[in-house]
């Protein structure tokens, strides 16, 4: 009867604590952040706050010490979330700390000569569990470093002993960070241990070769299994940058289809995250327009059309936004893998062609101007190229720039220069829209094509055209 008796009883006074909680005056939550840090053994007078920020950091704020032995860090609005960095003048030595909403107020105590070892944490449960963190990896790694080392210069048996010491070592440090993602899964601390763990790779089976190739397409599918896009934090951490450039320039096949692809899935899962979706938009789009690998403008042209064109960019003004949708509907027409936009010009004795009326198996379109110093140091060049490849199939319909009365000079340059045998044409009335179509900004303009018109290289240096040539048959040939 007793058990009976004693469960109502204890089911009252629980009530009776949660009916007293109810009537507790709710706290009111502290604005701003008002950070306070103590060193030891420090003896210079200020101390400066920075943060990651993409692939650089910056400094934010400078904090005096007080009366009291404190540096204050404090300010009526709350710091975006990251890891944020405390720099100590002169030598700029710095330690973290982390930054999440709704807890920035917080004191951080420590010795300038063993800050992690040291450091006290009131007020900031994550950042306590960040110093937990690297206070039990610094005392395991010692113990780490001895047995690698000793496994080194052991016999066979010994080696695995040692072994299955250290295996046991990084079992208990696999544990200890398993135990931070499940029970503190909303702090910084947590993500940072995650996106920092390695991918539980499957056993492939195959050759070596199909082995490699089975593991590298799983880490393309995998690759941020660990990683919060979406999490605003992850901005401001000193490895976001490095990890997204490592997924779209390393690990992923360099041509313009599959890295638009690919941006496009970093773009998707962070954009949750609204500054870190701005951020990483308005990199790649800079980064593919300035790129000098040829065809990456077509990666700027899907970025511009999908997320600018669509109003995904509303921190771009009329006047910018206006200029990059015109400048990819512009550069659209000739992307590599597209049929050259078909123009027609006229010879010298005044009859007319087009483009697509070249019979060859590749045409070199050279877009000059007489006074372009660059052409007058690229026009030798292309003869040579020419000189070697026309056995092949290979055919220059060159364009002088210049239309109406200023094209008189280009059948005298062309006399000079010894490239009759070239097709040379104009555009007198300028009727042909070529300037538009092939977006020339500058002079020479440059594109190969083959036997169909399609573009198969553009936009190179004259100095080039003979390696790209010998690619294009390389290629051709192992087919």
């Amino acid at each position: 009867m007793k058990k009976w008796i004693v469960l109502p009883i204890l089911l009252l006074f629980i009530a009776t604590v949660a009916l007293a909680q109810k009537t507790k005056q709710p706290e009111l939550p502290r604005k701003g952040h008002s950070i306070h840090i103590k060193l030891d053994n420090y003896a210079e007078k200020e101390l400066y706050l920075g943060y990651y920020y993409g692939d650089k950091q910056y400094l934010r704020d400078t904090a005096i010490r007080n009366p009291q032995g404190y540096f204050v860090f404090e300010k009526e609005e709350e710091l975006p979330g990251g890891m944020y960095l405390l720099v100590m003048p002169p030598n700029n030595e710095y330690f973290q700390m982390l930054i999440s909403p709704g807890e920035q107020h917080f004191t951080l105590e420590s010795d300038a000569k063993n800050i992690a070892d040291k450091m006290k944490v009131s007020g900031s449960p994550d950042n306590k569990l960040l110093y937990d963190y690297l206070q039990f990896l610094a005392q395991r790694r010692p113990l780490a470093d001895t047995l690698r080392a000793r496994i080194e210069r052991s016999n066979e048996a010994q080696k695995n002993q040692l072994q299955r010491e250290l295996d046991k070592l990084n079992e208990e440090v696999t544990n200890f960070q398993q135990k931070i993602i499940t029970q503190h899964s909303n702090t910084l601390t947590a993500a940072i241990v995650r996106a920092n763990q390695q991918l539980d790779m499957p056993d492939f089976e195959g050759d070596e070769q199909s082995v490699q190739n089975q593991r590298w397409r799983y880490t393309q599918q995998h690759f941020f299994d660990n990683f919060n896009l979406a999490d605003p934090r992850m901005l401001r951490t000193p490895f976001l940058f490095e990890r997204v450039d490592f997924f779209v320039n390393k690990l992923q096949v360099q041509h313009p289809d599959t890295l638009a692809k690919a941006v496009d899935m970093v773009l998707t899962q962070m954009k949750p995250a609204e500054e870190a979706f701005k951020y990483y938009l308005i990199h790649f789009v800079n980064f593919f327009a300035k790129s000098n690998y040829v065809g990456m403008d077509a990666v700027y042209v899907y970025l511009v059309e999908k997320y600018y064109a669509t109003g995904q960019a509303p921190w771009t003004d009329e006047e910018q936004l206006q200029k990059m949708v015109e400048n990819a509907l512009g550069l659209k027409p000739t992307l590599i893998g597209k049929i050259a936009p078909n123009i027609e010009v006229q010879k010298r004795d005044g009859s007319k062609i087009a483009l697509h009326d070249v019979k060859a198996n590749y045409t070199i379109l050279y877009i000059w101007k007489y006074d372009c110093g660059v052409c007058k140091k690229s026009t030798p060049i292309i003869k040579d190229f020419y000189e070697k490849y026309k056995d092949q199939g290979v055919q220059i319909f060159a364009i002088c720039y210049q239309f109406g009365s200023d094209a008189t000079p280009c059948w005298e340059y062309v006399d000079e220069a010894g490239v009759k045998d070239w097709i040379h044409t104009v555009d007198l009335q300028n009727r042909s829209r070529y300037r538009d179509w092939y977006y020339v900004r500058s002079t020479p303009q440059i594109y190969i094509l083959d036997s169909k018109k399609e573009i198969i290289s553009k936009r190179i240096g004259a100095e080039q055209l003979n390696d790209v040539m010998e690619t294009i048959l390389e290629m051709k040939r192992s087919k």
